[in-house]
């Protein structure tokens, strides 16, 4: 009895403490426009995030890699950008002289809860983050190009996938918008676009009735669209009613028993929340965990086909293969997980934390989630043969061995789980039925 009583008291003092470590629930007053976005500009960026008419060669839109039926992603390693054909896993790396040229080299992040105000830093390098000190106000790629006039960073983000050849613009001499963004103007690659959609009559009329600075075609900038666009992702893929959030707002009831232990664990011994703090579990740094590098990489290293992450941004050799922590709402619909989409299940990417050297060496190729095609399969794994890049990775690990049983793996998974909002598990309604130009949603 004396043991038991002391299990019990012993329990609540574990989760007394850990209950010091939560965040507060997350309120409207925590995203922008206090999550009370123009219902007309939300319909107008979804028609926008879903129409490929932004493109190139107007033959890939935003949702392609961002599909709400593949958890915001589109479940693949390593992206299949312009050129390809298919959606999701069932894409493919085009054909003839339409193929792509190459994987966008890193995984497409999910697009969950990305209008909340403590996410200051995009993409996996944190190449664009809110800086006041900038005519834009962010650091970003573009430098003074970037227009004034967006309203939040997730506005800003949507400005940059439209320049990347390999992501939305296509090659050089394929059309005005490639041959903008390779020769780096991209003023006026964001005019040609606005062109585009001064074009259609319906997009016209749309853009005229949510902006009060739109008084003809002409009016429309790309800054607008892009406006518009973290309007739609904002209020369409806010999820802030999981379990766990439930638990904090009071519901003692909203976990089950196997849940409580695993956030205990997050929260404790397994030191998940080291990194994964806040209400949305990032802290908004950078820490090298690891990760396998797969694909073309970005120019670095061996062959040219490694990854620096961070080190690309800052020119620091510290932050090598640093990237940024990411948001954990809905985790479980996430995969693959990983910089370059490594881990194709949440237990693989969880097992990986534990032990990250261990885990590189004994890397499962055979969960690489990606279309085959003989040239580009020849040079995927060629960071991981190569020792030393592989020792370097290693030994760049902010994360020491941690042990847990099996049962408390399990536990932790479960945790995990319950940072999905149940409305996340059917978004069939976020997909429209056509576009204003006409364009083919899907192939």
């Amino acid at each position: 009895m004396k043991k038991s009583i002391f299990a019990a008291a012993f329990l609540a003092l574990s989760f007394s403490l850990m209950a010091q470590k939560l965040p507060k629930a997350l309120t409207d007053s925590d995203f922008h426009a206090n999550g009370n976005h123009d219902p007309k500009k939300v319909e107008l960026g979804k028609l926008l995030f879903f129409d490929k008419i932004l493109s190139g060669n107007q033959n890939i839109s935003c949702a392609t890699c961002h599909h709400p039926q593949a958890g915001t992603g589109d479940g693949l390693s390593l992206p299949v950008g312009e050129g390809g054909k298919g959606l999701g896993v069932t894409r493919n790396t085009g054909e003839g002289a339409d193929e792509i040229h190459e994987r966008v080299p890193r995984n497409a992040p999910h697009v969950f809860n990305l209008g909340a105000k403590q996410l200051t830093v995009f993409f996996h390098d944190g190449r664009l983050a809110v800086d006041a000190s900038q005519p834009s106000g962010f650091l970003n790629p573009a430098g003074d190009d970037l227009p004034t006039g967006l309203d939040n960073i997730l506005a800003a983000q949507a400005m940059f996938p439209v320049t990347s050849g390999a992501e939305m613009a296509g090659q050089a001499g394929e059309n005005p918008q490639a041959d903008f963004a390779a020769a780096g103007n991209l003023p006026a690659l964001w005019n040609f676009i606005a062109t585009k959609l001064q074009g259609v009559p319906e997009y016209v009329t749309l853009f005229k009735d949510v902006y009060a600075d739109v008084n003809s075609a002409s009016d429309i900038t790309y800054v607008h669209a892009a406006n518009a666009i973290a309007a739609f992702e904002a209020s369409a893929w806010r999820f802030d009613n999981s379990p766990f959030d439930r638990h904090l707002k009071g519901d003692k009831q909203a976990l089950s028993a196997s849940q409580k232990i695993g956030m205990n664990l997050f929260y404790g011994k397994a030191k998940c929340s080291d990194c994964h703090s806040g209400a949305l579990q990032t802290d908004m740094d950078f820490h090298s965990i690891a990760m396998p590098t797969i694909g073309t990489g970005k120019g670095d290293g061996f062959n040219g086909q490694d990854d620096f992450g961070r080190e690309k941004v800052t020119g620091d050799t510290n932050d090598r293969y640093k990237f940024r922590t990411p948001v954990l709402r809905n985790v479980q619909l996430t995969a693959p997980y990983g910089h370059a989409g490594a881990f194709d299940t949440l237990e693989a990417v969880v097992r990986h934390h534990l032990n990250p050297s261990v885990s590189y060496d004994n890397y499962d190729r055979t969960q690489v989630t990606m279309p085959n095609r003989a040239d580009l399969d020849a040079i995927d794994f060629t960071i991981l043969d190569d020792p030393i890049s592989s020792q370097e990775i290693k030994d760049s690990s902010d994360i020491n061995k941690i042990t847990l049983s099996e049962k408390e793996i399990a536990h932790l998974l479960d945790f995990l789980r319950a940072l999905t909002d149940p409305a996340a598990l059917d978004m069939r309604k976020d997909v429209p039925k056509k576009v204003p130009s006409g364009l083919p949603i899907f192939d």
